[in-house]
């Protein structure tokens, strides 16, 4: 075949047979030889780094099938000068699925625009326990959440006709031990908590799927044949391929390809010569080959096959219009916990001099330095953005220890004190000798920090206390001494410039969390970075809160505004099939802003062991001053099932249900309604 064939237009019909044609020519060598990634170590070598160029995998020459191009991210093309966005955690904190749309938009273009075409950043692990190191990359602790705003970035990417993968295909969510750990987990916890947000992807369209490392119920993700034969191409119809993780994701070839492992990454271990072998030897089925042979050469054509929507080009690659939007989208995810006297946002008017604190405040700090880490070196510090934003009008002294803080403190009108973490505290668990970080070790800040935060606001009470770091921090033994926090999460190349645009008032605050911050760490579920064996139970999060009635430091879905915004007559209706919601909300302060309407069902009448409520839906709305919105939403009724293990199968209780719509999670948040399902 040529090259000038494969340039032709076929739809999915005439794509598959044109693949089964070819597999029919194909050696058994060549075969394999699509079942694995390719040149990794000679990349490297040569590179003397990881991520400099994209890592190919798959292909045949002999029919000019070209390899897939892997590239990693999730808050950016890792290759470098990519523009460097918020981590996916703060993105998840904007509750915006077009803004994310447009985040996968940019990492598509840029993808192509290194020569890449799978971009394996679209992580959807769930946060069970914010100790977790690679929290970061994710969506929270919510699964309906993880899994609307991990297919809006897949839809963005795959626009331009990238694949896009969704990982780590399952129940990731320890870094320490991740190689070797082994999750418990019943049914039903696995079904409803953990699967969900990975099937929407999946409905999505989303190219392909990447395992984890850790073992599940005594076996490993990337030999696992229930998780991925089973469940992933039998029961939900997965088209497209599963490839390992690097390095470690594969144990047993034999088991690899019974299991439905169609490629390993990097480079061939236990499949390439060793998996010939195991056919000849009559070990390995050659029908299975072929299966996953045909996933990869499928997929790869379908994508090179769409017509791209535009011409791709290494200039625009963290161009300044891609830089915006990294600052649109900080702005954006920034959560307000706090703003006692309302003493935010500041009135330059009033303000001639102000202390910027901790050293926090004038570092390059993006995140983990790890498989997500987008090389970029124009990152502007908290320090460098209040100093943009202020030029000349304002005196800023930067101290970053706590006794030159001490000393001037007194004498400016606000102290802005920057605290929280780096790479340095938590991200991915690479075993090196400069680069033995994992999962978090304290939840709370370092000692200094917190000296720093008490310190400061004896002396001056006008404190604004700026949060760094990937997910939840405790707080208790100092946000009771200051009037107002912010949780600014790592934020990205335009970090600096988004905070200073929220702190003095040209941006409205509208960023909500997607976890619980909670007041003790023993409200949290049990986490063990070292464990080589943990039972997942089916609480955690806001569910946990809500069922234990535990009452947390901030709510899940919690964050404040410079306006306020009343809820008023929440109506609900039933037909065949959906439930339709409606409830008027009014922006009833001062000036426009953006509020995150929430909806959540109660069960509180199952006869089944269930959540109190659960999120089915949110939505993003404009108000100015003044301002009356209709907001409607519609919840499938078939959301509304739990996963029944005796039948295996998903069942809709018949009896009472509650719809609730707020601004929060928080019950005194949210209006009520009740509706009966016979």
């Amino acid at each position: 075949m040529s090259i000038s064939i494969l340039k032709k237009k076929m739809n999915d019909d005439q794509i598959e047979k044109y693949v089964n044609d070819i597999i029919s020519k194909l050696s058994l060598k060549e075969k394999v030889y699509v079942l694995s990634g390719h040149q990794f170590f000679k990349i490297i070598i040569k590179d003397r780094a990881v991520g400099k160029h994209p890592y190919s995998g798959g292909g045949v020459k002999r029919f000019n099938i070209p390899p897939f191009l892997f590239t990693d991210g999730s808050r950016g093309v890792i290759m470098p000068n990519s523009t460097c966005f918020p981590v996916s955690m703060a993105r998840a904190a904007t509750w915006d699925v077009h803004l994310e749309e447009e985040v996968g938009n940019i990492i598509g273009k840029e993808c192509r625009d290194h020569g890449a075409n799978l971009f394996g950043g679209v992580c959807i692990n769930l946060l069970r326990h914010p100790a977790w190191g690679r929290a970061q990359e994710t969506y929270g602790e919510d699964s309906f959440l993880l899994g609307e705003m991990g297919a809006s970035l897949i839809r963005g990417v795959q626009k331009h006709n990238v694949m896009g993968t969704v990982k780590h295909f399952a129940l990731n969510n320890i870094e320490f031990s991740r190689h070797r750990v082994n999750i418990l987990i019943e049914e039903r916890t696995l079904r409803e908590v953990y699967l969900p947000h990975f099937k929407r992807c999946i409905d999505q369209g989303c190219a392909t799927v990447m395992t984890a490392y850790n073992k599940v119920r005594g076996e490993y993700c990337g030999q696992n044949y229930y998780l991925l034969r089973k469940i992933l191409k039998e029961e939900w119809k997965f088209k497209g391929f599963i490839h390992s993780d690097w390095m470690h994701g594969l144990y047993d070839g034999v088991k690899g390809i019974t299991a439905g492992l169609d490629v390993e990454m990097p480079r061939a271990k236990y499949y390439g010569n060793n998996l010939i072998k195991k056919v000849k030897k009559g070990l390995v089925a050659l029908d299975l080959i072929n299966d996953s042979v045909r996933r990869i050469i499928y997929t790869v054509l379908k994508f090179i096959n769409m017509k791209d929507p535009e011409n791709y080009d290494k200039k625009i690659i963290g161009s300044s219009k891609h830089i915006e939007l990294s600052r649109k989208v900080a702005e954006n995810s920034m959560v307000l916990l706090k703003n006692d006297r309302k003493i935010l946002p500041l009135d330059l008017k009033k303000i001639k001099k102000i202390a910027v604190l901790g050293k926090l405040s004038n570092i390059k700090n993006t995140g983990d330095h790890g498989s997500s880490n987008v090389k970029q070196k124009n990152i502007i510090t908290p320090l460098q953005g209040i100093k943009n934003y202020v030029g000349d009008s304002v005196e800023i002294i930067y101290r970053k220890k706590i006794k030159p803080a001490i000393k001037i403190a007194k004498e400016v009108d606000v102290n802005i004190i920057v605290v929280g973490y780096t790479y340095k505290d938590e991200g991915e668990y690479i075993k090196q000798k400069l680069r033995k970080v994992g999962d978090r070790l304290d939840l709370g800040l370092k000692p200094k920090e917190v000296l720093l935060i008490k310190t400061i606001s004896k002396i001056n009470p006008n404190c604004i206390v700026i949060l760094v770091g990937g997910s939840a921090i405790l707080m208790e033994e100092w946000r009771h001494t200051v009037p107002a926090i912010l949780m600014v999460w790592y934020s990205g190349m335009e970090g600096g410039n988004a905070l200073a645009n929220i702190i003095f008032g040209s941006v409205n605050p509208s960023g909500k969390l997607p976890l619980t911050i909670p007041r003790r760490i023993c409200d949290l579920p049990f986490f063990d970075s070292k464990a080589d064996e943990i039972e997942y139970g089916y609480y955690h999060g806001y569910c946990k809160f809500d069922k234990e009635r535990l009452d947390p430091a901030f709510y899940f879905g919690f964050g404040l505004s410079y306006t306020e915004y009343e809820y008023k007559n929440l109506n609900v209706e039933l037909n065949k099939d959906k439930i339709i919601l409606s409830v008027d909300v009014k922006n009833i302060g001062k000036r426009s802003g953006e509020e995150i309407v929430q909806m959540y069902v109660g069960f509180e009448n199952s006869e089944v062991d269930r959540p109190l409520k659960l999120l089915r839906g949110f939505k993003k709305i404009r108000l100015g001053s003044d301002e009356v919105k209709k907001v409607q939403m519609d919840l499938m009724k078939k959301d509304l099932a739990w996963y029944n293990p005796k039948s295996k199968s998903w069942e809709i209780e018949k009896m009472e249900y509650s719809i609730y719509v707020g601004s929060s999670s928080k019950f005194e948040d949210l209006l009520k309604k009740k509706i009966i399902i016979s």
